[in-house]
């Protein structure tokens, strides 16, 4: 083993980019094995789509970092619709009050769900 004496800054570095490195490994393992299970063709690999408040975010190579951003803007996204959107249109309807009911987009909750809560 090789010892070096950290600061507590340094050593709280180390650990945050230790954690990193497992997550984004992680990451691509997960991707890895989504892509064999469907049967995915060279070339093709390595993609994860996650609808985000500007639609679709298309790299080459999508990062642990790309998906974390994405589901937490999609989350937002998500909070914002139900908020100025849908509870907005409950109270016109509770106070009968006419207007023409706003679509506001496709509802992302099974996506959202499918990355936040357990299997």
């Amino acid at each position: 083993f090789i010892r070096k004496g950290l600061t507590a800054t340094e050593a709280g570095n180390s650990r945050d980019a230790l954690a990193k490195s497992l997550y984004g490994r992680l990451f691509l393992w997960v991707v890895a094995k989504i892509n064999e299970s469907l049967n995915i063709s060279k070339g093709d690999e390595k993609f994860i789509g996650i609808l985000d408040i500007a639609g679709f975010e298309i790299f080459e190579t999508n990062t642990f970092e790309q998906l974390c951003i994405n589901f937490t803007n999609e989350r937002l996204q998500q909070f914002f619709n139900l908020h100025m959107f849908f509870l907005e249109q409950e109270e016109y309807r509770r106070e009968n009050i006419e207007w023409n009911p706003v679509n506001f987009g496709v509802d992302s909750q099974a996506t959202i769900d499918l990355i936040q809560k357990r299997p």
